[in-house]
Order: C-alpha cells, then structure tokens, then sequence
C-alpha cells in the first residue's frame, strides 16, 4: 500500500429501525486534523480524476452506491513513490480511506446506481488559493486505466 494511506473499517450497527455506522472520529487513529466536510453525487461511470494537494489529507466515504479509487504515489522520496493502488468503496465494501497529502487520486463511480461520496478534507476550501493541482482524467504519467477490470 502506497506509504500514508491508510483505511479504517466501519461497522453498521443494525436494528429493527435501520443502522447507525460511524465514519470518522476525532479519537481515531486515522484522523488527523477537521477542515471541512461535503458530500458529491457521482453518476454512473463519471470519472472526476486526477488531482492531489500540498496542505491536506483527505478522508473518503461512500454512503450510496459504490466507487472505485485510484491513488498514485507521486512524491519524490517517498517509499512508495510510483505505486498505484485501488480501492472499491460503498454499500458493498464499507470503508473509509485516508488519502495523505501529495497522493495524486481520483475515481470512478462503477455499478448502475449514481454514488454519495463523503469527503472530510483535513483544511478548508480557501477558493483565493485552492490546495488542488491537477492532471486529466486519461493522462500517460500515471500508470492507471479507469475501464473495468475483469479477471
């Protein structure tokens, strides 16, 4: 796993009134600093890719439907520099991921239904000086397809 991320498992905690599921607490391990949080309805087969920032972590949930993460590990000295991961988050794999500052990430909302994307970003959107650098969706410097793989 590409050096920093990190990703913690939520649990539903169920009864005859639905569930209750914790995404993220001050007291986790995870969790570094609250700037701000916002949700982002995805459509199907949508990707919003690719950026990363200089001053802050972000922290993603996905409460509706399902998505598929990519990160690319670009920062120079790091261990892992050049590595790709993915994650599928959802309804079906209920995680929280924990992208570190200088990752460079995206995502692709997969499945038939759009997607509820949680983000609690570690800073707040300052739109005088915004902490996003960005590259396409379909760039050649990083090393990753968005069409769905079948093994």
């Amino acid at each position: 796993m590409i050096e920093g991320v990190a990703v913690k498992q939520l649990a539903r905690h169920a009864d005859q009134r639905g569930y209750l599921m914790e995404l993220l607490r001050s007291d986790d391990p995870i969790f570094s600093k609250f700037g701000q949080c916002y949700v982002s309805m995805n459509y199907p087969g949508v990707v919003r890719a690719w950026h990363w920032h200089e001053k802050q972590d972000d922290f993603f949930v996905v409460v509706r439907g399902m998505i598929r993460v990519g990160l690319y590990d670009q920062r120079e000295g790091s261990a892992t520099q050049g590595e790709v991961n993915n994650f599928y988050l959802g309804e079906n794999n209920t995680i929280l991921v924990k992208i570190p500052v200088g990752v460079v990430h995206g995502y692709k909302t997969i499945g038939m239904e759009p997607s509820l994307l949680i983000n609690f970003p570690s800073e707040a959107y300052d739109p005088n000086e915004p902490d996003e650098y960005r590259l396409p969706w379909n760039t050649d410097q990083i090393p990753h397809d968005w069409e769905t793989q079948f093994t």
